[in-house]
């Protein structure tokens, strides 16, 4: 009778974490989505919201805590009357959290997106203390994994939109997007809700140094 109580709590134990897990992909995927096709302030602010409960439940997940700050971080960026700085404020807890679970180049990604955000507050002032952050992060994220995507097409922006005699513009960044397009080309996320966002803006921003 032992030798069958042992193998059924297996199962049963592999059984809940299975339904756990499909639950829990589930709702990432049903708040993907509704990420993706946000448009107003609240929409992304709901959608972080809901994340950041994800992130409750699951204590050992770091993604849901990326998403909660990526849709603080694109809600910075499309809303013109938004606090870019208590945004920049949320989007370091929710950041901090998520890299006390798990350390990568795509939580060092989304530090530079923040400090980009927040640099456009006031970029003439903010620019030195700003671009030194931000060159810490490049080398960050660098040194996890030099082949990520994203962090070309943020340095690509950056460098697009910063007049051509501090260093900017077209010619300047167009490499640096085509860097970013390249990787995209090879690139596959490691799993169905893992980061795999930037190609078409890569590819749009690429089109655009040629106008």
């Amino acid at each position: 009778m032992k030798k069958l109580i042992l193998p059924l709590a297996i199962l049963l134990g592999v059984s809940t974490v299975f339904a756990q897990s499909a639950k829990y992909e589930g709702a990432m995927k049903s708040n993907l989505s509704l990420l993706k096709n946000a448009k107003t302030s609240a929409d992304y602010l709901n959608v972080s919201g809901a994340f950041e409960r994800i992130a409750s439940a699951e204590k050992t997940q770091w993604l849901p805590y990326y998403y909660a700050a990526l849709a603080q971080l694109d809600e910075g960026m499309n809303d013109p009357q938004a606090d870019k700085d208590a945004i920049g404020k949320k989007v370091d807890e929710l950041l901090t959290s998520a890299e006390a679970i798990d350390k990568n180049a795509e939580l060092s990604v989304l530090h530079y997106y923040n400090e980009t955000m927040e640099m456009t507050v006031n970029p003439q002032e903010r620019w030195q203390t700003s671009g030194v952050a931000m060159a810490k992060y490049v080398k960050q994220t660098m040194e996890q994994d030099a082949t990520n995507p994203r962090i070309y097409f943020l340095m690509g922006e950056n460098i697009f939109h910063t007049p051509e005699n501090f260093g900017g513009g077209k010619e300047k960044a167009k490499p640096i997007f085509q860097k970013s397009v390249d990787l995209f080309a090879t690139f596959k996320p490691a799993s169905d809700i893992s980061p795999n966002w930037g190609k078409q803006l890569a590819e749009k921003m690429l089109e655009e140094c040629d106008k």
